[in-house]
């Protein structure tokens, strides 16, 4: 089974990239989870937040963003000296910012999923690139959609961040063509 050439031979990785990346995502919670992960990863490789992502689920409370958004001075300290997370405080504290502007998104459209989603107007960008090096690392849409967020309180949502965060929930489908993965082949994804 051919896969893009970015997937190593760690099960971990296998999996997520055969049952999650580029697969569209719109419920609320799954991208809180994805924006908060995709901003944890700054500077690390996806590997390491991946083989970290069940303590991430336990410590931020399932990302059930309205308690993440009401934690604490307390809550934060304990956070700072969780060793099964990455313990960047600027990243544990920009968590707790991001719920916050994430909940004023979803009383403003009703979901995140409804603003981040009308960014590329309910539907997929489907990319067609014969190689992991024609990927870029962000784009004219990452950049928009970071500015965006940036103006209403995000943090960690550059347009790398972004364009990695648009590739694990569905935004964008940048699977390799020859990968089994890409709609075009059996088994691709499609909407």
């Amino acid at each position: 089974m051919k896969r893009c050439a970015w997937v190593n031979d760690e099960e971990i990785y296998k999996v997520y990239h055969d049952q999650e990346w580029g697969i569209p995502v719109c419920d609320d919670q799954k991208l809180f989870e994805m924006l908060i992960l995709e901003g944890a990863q700054a500077g690390l490789s996806w590997i390491t937040i991946l083989k970290r992502r069940e303590n991430y689920r336990e410590a931020f409370d399932e990302f059930n963003v309205e308690k993440v958004a009401s934690y604490d001075e307390d809550k934060v300290q304990q956070l700072l000296s969780n060793e099964g997370i990455i313990r960047n405080k600027l990243k544990v504290r920009g968590t707790v910012k991001n719920a916050k502007a994430f909940l004023t998104i979803q009383k403003e459209f009703g979901s995140f999923s409804s603003y981040i989603w009308a960014f590329t107007e309910g539907t997929p960008i489907i990319n067609n690139w014969q190689s992991t090096d024609e990927v870029p690392a962000e784009t004219e849409l990452s950049k928009k959609i970071s500015k965006d967020m940036k103006k209403r309180g995000f943090t960690f949502v550059g347009p790398v961040i972004m364009y990695s965060f648009m590739q694990a929930v569905g935004m964008v489908n940048d699977h390799t063509k020859d990968c089994f993965r890409h709609p075009t082949n059996q088994g691709g994804i499609t909407q």
